[in-house]
């Protein structure tokens, strides 16, 4: 057995190294992915039949209003009410009514990861199909798939909007923006500084799930994950994870991938908050969320250490460049122009600074206050544990800008709420509102055009 030294205080000590051969409790790499493999339709049909019995999954949409590309935007409320309730009913009863009589939508509840055990990096189909063919690099998880519909996700590959540069409307030309076509895009409107920023957020690096190791959860050996595979085109693609930051695992929070519009009007960032800039973030993200907060998995498999004068810069400085959708009813205050707007919009904007009270987080024109809030729904539901995932206590969220956000569904930190509708049923609960449904109707009209 081969040996190394190991100098504690001056003082030479010989340890084993141990290999999975040497260690029968450790599973080689054919093991586990036959193990995993095997155990995979069982925990994708417990997902499914979780989202089926939580929510209207049917693809409807609705008349009139799609996202910047085109891609139809779901109608309607999709989250389940108990046997014999309605939303009036319930909007009537106070929070302790609705707990002791067990009457929390399940949608409400905090939707777990796929696998929430196994937790991690997870991709739609559509965005592994497209990396794979323009890049040959491939995203597959070999131990589970993505959950949600197409149908509930962002439009792919999202259009590209620059603060520099509005005159040029989308700047992506309809396609994902990778490694294979980034300068040929990008060349002619970016400076030199900000397209090696462009390059290394398409450069992937290694990751808990994707890295060279025999600890992945690719077939082969992955290069790893770039910042744009989630955030795909400076936007989202709905992929998801559970955050490195919470203990024990069952208390992890699923995780939406954020937008990166707008970032440059944006002060907290990661899953933590704990970040106060788009270059602390930039810098981080993939020491810490890559490898969920373990740093010796990082160091194991492959840590990207950036440097923060020069690439974390230039990434950042791209990132800030990055602009919400055109908004052509809004005027320059972020205020819908009457000339321009329907009768429901407008009566909807008055719900949404007046009686609906979003405007007291959500602030013209970006929509955010920058700020963090505890929405205390667990004066809702007792405490229940969902397909390995805890329901209690979600702490503060962070306020995030809602120019733009019918592109950006499903909604909530963790993809919880499918629509709009789901989201204004979901607050007119948890603030007290009392909306009508005229009200209602009209704060989504609102939403939607912003």
């Amino acid at each position: 057995m081969y040996r190394k030294a190991l100098f504690v205080a001056g003082i030479a000590l010989a340890l084993p190294i141990i290999s999975v051969a040497q260690n029968p409790a450790v599973e080689d790499f054919p093991t586990l992915t036959k193990r995993l493999q095997a155990e995979k339709p069982k925990f994708e049909q417990r997902q499914q039949a979780l989202l089926a019995e939580r929510y209207d999954l049917a693809d409807r949409p609705t008349k009139g209003t799609a996202m910047s590309r085109g891609k139809p935007v779901q109608d309607g409320v999709r989250v389940k009410l108990p046997n014999g309730m309605t939303w009036e009913k319930l909007a009537a009863l106070s929070p302790e009514e609705v707990r002791e009589k067990q009457l929390w939508p399940a949608g409400f509840l905090p939707l777990p990861h796929p696998h929430h055990e196994a937790g991690g990096m997870i991709f739609p189909k559509f965005l592994i199909e497209e990396t794979k063919m323009q890049t040959d690099r491939d995203l597959t998880r070999f131990d589970l798939d993505f959950d949600l519909p197409d149908h509930f996700l962002p439009e792919f590959p999202a259009p590209i909007y620059l603060t520099t540069r509005p005159d040029l409307g989308d700047v992506s030309q309809g396609k994902l923006v990778t490694l294979g076509n980034f300068n040929e895009l990008f060349k002619d409107i970016l400076n030199p500084k900000q397209l090696e920023g462009l390059r290394l957020l398409v450069t992937p690096f290694p990751q808990q799930q994707f890295n060279a190791t025999e600890d992945r959860r690719s077939l082969k050996p992955s290069q790893g994950v770039a910042c744009f595979d989630c955030h795909a085109n400076g936007h989202t693609n709905a992929s998801t994870h559970t955050v490195g930051d919470i203990r024990p695992n069952e208390h992890r929070h699923r995780i939406d991938t954020p937008s990166l519009r707008g970032v440059n009007v944006q002060r907290l960032f990661g899953s933590q908050r704990a970040l106060k800039t788009v270059e602390d973030f930039t810098e981080f993200e993939q020491r810490a969320a890559y490898f969920d907060g373990i740093p010796a998995d990082a160091a194991r498999k492959g840590t990207n250490v950036l440097e923060r004068g020069s690439q974390v810069h230039f990434m950042a400085e791209f990132q800030a460049l990055l602009d919400f959708p055109p908004a052509p009813k809004l005027d320059v205050f972020g205020k819908l122009n009457p000339a321009k707007a329907s009768g429901s919009e407008m009566r909807g904007q008055n719900v949404f600074f007046g009686k609906g009270q979003c405007a007291t987080c959500h602030t013209a024109p970006y929509y955010t206050d920058n700020l963090m809030h505890n929405l205390r729904t667990e004066r809702f539901f007792k405490t229940v544990t969902i397909n390995g995932r805890k329901a209690s206590a979600d702490g503060p969220i962070k306020t995030f800008p809602l120019r733009g956000i019918k592109d950006s569904p499903p909604y909530l930190h963790d993809d919880r709420l499918l629509t709009l509708d789901d989201t204004v049923e979901f607050f007119n609960l948890v603030l007290e509102l009392k909306l009508n449904e005229q009200e209602k109707k009209d704060l989504v009209a609102f939403m939607r055009v912003l």
